[in-house]
């Protein structure tokens, strides 16, 4: 064999660097597509009769509406690379202010909704203003807002469940279909696309990413940081309230305790999609993308004879892993940034 035949025979099993990246950034962009696609085959495969029924297809898109809109209010803070902690107690004061103003102080349910959503609003002002003014770490200052959000709803409700059975059907249609597609579905998803639209093509909404990445150079840079915080803590107050206006129509009652279960899944839904569509930062496609696997996988796990506290197992180890993939996605991210000006 000739030393021409030898180079040709290596120049043919040698790796090719392009198609091996190709591959990796479609894994990293794409991977968590292909594990809902694979989730759906497997447990529609397991259980064909019940799993991708219409009807339980219709029940996850609506129970897990409320998830989505505060794992998308949990993304937006930490796109500055703050946290809300407060999210779940948010919701849980929402749901009931929304009941309640209407069984119990008689409003019309738009106008109760008016009230919720600026009861957000402030809520989200005074979450930005304890950590942008007074210098309150994010974890800490939302832990206690939401602490007295938590005692607001009890004082409210006097520790009592609202009963919903007066409640207006037009307020209850919120929990409805349109066209065989549940409403709530349909509401989260022209929040996803206004927030994607914000957040990837307008400059302030992008600067969030940039506050998040490097706070300093953000501000040299002519950036608002504390204004661009605030806002951010204040959409997430209205998608808390917003959230809890649609729960107050799925449940049609006003239960104190509920919201606080909430938290951990929106977490682990906003971290998890930062580990896709854009790794290495939270994004609305990432974050709802997650939301339907959990919420697909742990319905298939349900229909296989799961028992009931198998969802916090389940929950919690995702969480873990999301924060791990996620960190893991953003020194990848970093390191490429380098790689790439150093070339």
């Amino acid at each position: 064999m000739s030393s021409q035949d030898i180079v040709e025979k290596r120049g043919t099993a040698a790796p090719q660097p392009k198609q091996r990246q190709v591959l990796v950034n479609f894994a990293a962009n794409y991977g968590l597509a292909v594990i809902f696609v694979l989730v759906l085959i497997v447990f529609g495969l397991m259980r064909p009769d019940t799993y991708l029924s219409r009807s339980n297809i219709g029940n996850l898109l609506t129970s897990q509406s409320v998830t989505a809109l505060l794992a998308l209010a949990v993304m937006m803070p930490l796109t500055t690379g703050r946290f809300d902690l407060s999210v779940g107690y948010h919701v849980g004061l929402a749901q009931v202010l929304m009941v309640g103003l209407q069984a119990n102080q008689q409003l019309p349910w738009v106008v109760s909704a008016i009230i919720v959503l600026a009861v957000g609003a402030a809520v989200g002002a005074i979450n930005g203003f304890l950590v942008t003014r007074f210098k309150i770490d994010s974890f800490i200052a939302t832990m206690g807002v939401g602490s007295l959000l938590y005692g607001l709803s009890n004082w409210y409700t006097q520790g009592m469940q609202i009963s919903g059975l007066q409640l207006p059907a037009g307020y209850l249609s919120v929990a409805g279909d349109i066209f065989g597609i549940p409403f709530p579905a349909i509401i989260v998803l022209l929040v996803g696309i206004i927030l994607w639209i914000v957040l990837e093509r307008i400059p302030a909404g992008r600067s969030l990413y940039f506050i998040g990445f490097n706070p300093r150079a953000a501000e040299l840079s002519g950036i608002n940081v504390g204004r661009a915080v605030n806002a951010a803590f204040i959409s997430s107050g209205l998608l808390c309230a917003l959230a809890g206006i649609m729960l107050g129509a799925i449940l049609r009652s006003g239960t104190p305790s509920v919201g606080p279960e909430y938290l951990l899944p929106a977490f682990a839904a906003s971290l998890l999609g930062a580990t896709s569509i854009r790794p290495g930062r939270v994004n609305v496609g990432g974050t709802l993308l997650s939301i339907l696997i959990l919420a697909f996988s742990f319905s298939g796990v349900q229909q296989l004879g799961a028992a009931f506290y198998v969802e916090y197992l389940f929950n919690g180890g995702i969480l873990v892993v999301a924060v791990a993939l996620s960190v893991y996605a953003a020194a990848r991210r970093r390191k490429s940034a380098v790689h790439s000006s150093a070339h």
